[in-house]
């Protein structure tokens, strides 16, 4: 058994939920491992819609290029009932806009993602330790203990935290007895297999529909000559194994010999569990993505839910570390939990509307998108703080094109990439009140931008096309402070430095509040702590 070093956080699981979590604590300084169970990174095309507000997700985290070049659009459905194809629009194609930068679903296999996301990671200088699996967790007070079984034999690692980010049937989850509630339907199955195809028109996602819930769908994969299929399967029906056996079940419904499957890439069984943990953690440890909700694949809700729940508690934990409250980390389970619990309805109502042959339970639009997801009315955003004329403290925070002092023109989004929080003064004289605000020097930096409404007036940036002002909806002085995760922290339209201060203190380390076993810990000062000019 090795002698380990006590590390800051372990992460166990290397899907899309585990790795932008690991994105986002790395880039904060922190010592980090990620460990998963696989001899290598997944294959297969499985959850392949990123939604916009996950692209916003994304961006920040410094993997949205090769999202974009490894994906493209969703093609129209064609809805197939004997020789005929009807074109169904299933996406609403939309222009981009100053607060929207990327308002359409992205089609791009989960395998492509998860590569995006680990290439990132190593830009950063980590690596996933594939080959590993736990087998034990335990936890006290200060530390928790792993031990996971890898080529070298049993390796003892010990975190400050652990996050599970392993999967529906996640051993972090079963390691802290937390209960998984909700049903799985083991007469619903359906087949996906990723394959080679010929003879079927690539500007569609082909779907056969079939009295009693029947159904084969087969969507291309941008880049190359792929299909994903999904064949749903009878109650009593044993899943074809072999390519010829999968063509014949093709054949058998289509009616259409003209498609041919050349080789098979991937192939799975899917069930569809719909269920919620109890809890998103205990302790030191937490859960996230599949280890805490599952879905059906009606909607592509669950890589997206799963990877925001990461992001949300990415900068948490960085900030306990920091010597925030841990309090702070109970607000993770309050925001992200309800979001996966609504997620869980929507996608479970489109499931069982496909299986009636309902066109609306085709159509995807706002509340797919999860632009409009709000943490409004939590521990961090009371129903009773101020708001603007469009948003309230919890919601996202809108893109905009600001003009800086030297004419150049700038996204919002550019000034909150990275790890600190950001806070907007509009006007004078919550730009006045925003020069005093006082933040701690440990934990993530503040960044400080002062915005006018017209250029030549002295402030740092801009509103010139009136796009801060229309999407964040503001009528007068206000100062905003927004969250690393680029949700809004705060609302001042008066009393600017008081109100904001007090919402500063529940997010950000007080020193004199740090216990003595956090004093006795690492203060982690994120490069460029403090006030970033």
């Amino acid at each position: 058994m090795n002698n380990p070093q006590t590390i800051d956080v372990l992460i166990v699981g290397a899907g899309p939920s585990g790795s932008a979590l690991a994105i986002d604590l790395v880039r904060r300084g922190l010592d980090v491992r990620i460990v998963d169970r696989s001899p290598h990174a997944f294959d297969g095309s499985r959850a392949k819609g990123i939604q916009p507000r996950s692209l916003e997700v994304l961006e920040d985290l410094g993997a949205l290029d090769d999202v974009l070049a490894g994906g493209d659009i969703y093609p129209k459905l064609g809805l197939h009932a004997g020789p005929i194809g009807v074109p169904w629009k299933m996406f609403p194609h939309k222009e981009a806009t100053p607060d929207v930068p990327y308002p359409d679903t992205w089609l791009i296999p989960q395998f492509r993602t998860d590569r995006a996301l680990h290439a990132r990671l190593s830009e950063l200088g980590r690596e996933v330790e594939f080959g590993k699996e736990l087998t034990e967790l335990t936890q006290d007070e200060d530390a928790v203990v792993a031990k996971v079984v890898g080529a070298d034999g049993v390796e003892e690692l010990v975190a400050r935290y652990a996050v599970g980010a392993d999967g529906g049937s996640s051993a972090v989850r079963k390691q802290l007895d937390i209960g998984f509630v909700g049903t799985t339907d083991e007469s619903d199955r359906v087949l996906i297999v990723d394959a080679s195809v010929s003879g079927l028109a690539r500007n569609r996602w082909h779907m056969w529909p079939g009295l009693g819930g029947k159904l084969i769908g087969a969507c291309p994969l941008p880049h190359s000559d792929m299909f994903q299929w999904m064949i749903r399967l009878t109650p009593d029906e044993k899943p074809p194994q072999e390519i010829g056996a999968i063509i014949d079940r093709i054949h058998s419904h289509t009616r259409n010999r003209h498609i041919q499957l050349h080789e098979i890439h991937w192939k799975s069984v899917f069930r569809p569990n719909i269920r919620l943990a109890k809890h998103y953690g205990r302790g030191r440890v937490f859960l996230v993505g599949d280890a805490a909700h599952v879905h059906t694949p009606a909607g592509a809700q669950g890589l997206n839910t799963g990877m925001q729940d990461g992001y949300n508690l990415g900068w948490k934990l960085g900030q306990v570390l920091a010597g925030a409250d841990p309090a702070l980390l109970g607000t993770y389970e309050a925001e992200r939990q309800p979001i996966a619990a609504g997620v869980l309805g929507l996608s479970t109502e489109k499931w069982g509307g496909i299986a009636k042959l309902d066109p609306s339970s085709m159509k995807r639009g706002k509340d797919e998108q999860q632009l409009a997801l709000t943490y409004f009315g939590g521990p961090l955003a009371p129903a009773d703080g101020m708001r603007t004329g469009t948003l309230r403290i919890g919601d996202r925070a809108p893109d905009a094109r600001l003009l800086g002092a030297d004419g150049a023109e700038t996204r919002l989004f550019a000034l909150f990439q990275g790890p600190h929080f950001t806070a907007i003064a509009y006007g004078p004289d919550s730009a006045r009140d925003l020069e005093l605000l006082d933040w701690p020097t440990t934990g993530a930096p503040l960044k400080r931008l002062t915005v006018g409404p017209a250029a030549g007036d002295g402030r740092a940036f801009s509103d010139l096309e009136n796009t801060l002002r229309s999407a964040y909806g503001l009528t007068g002085d206000t100062l905003l402070l927004i969250r690393p995760d680029g949700y809004i922290g705060h609302i001042a339209t008066r009393d600017f430095l008081t109100t904001t201060q007090a919402a500063v203190r529940a997010m950000t380390p007080q020193t004199r509040s740090r216990t003595m076993s956090q004093l006795s810990q690492p203060s982690h000062a994120y490069p460029g702590s403090g006030a970033i000019e």
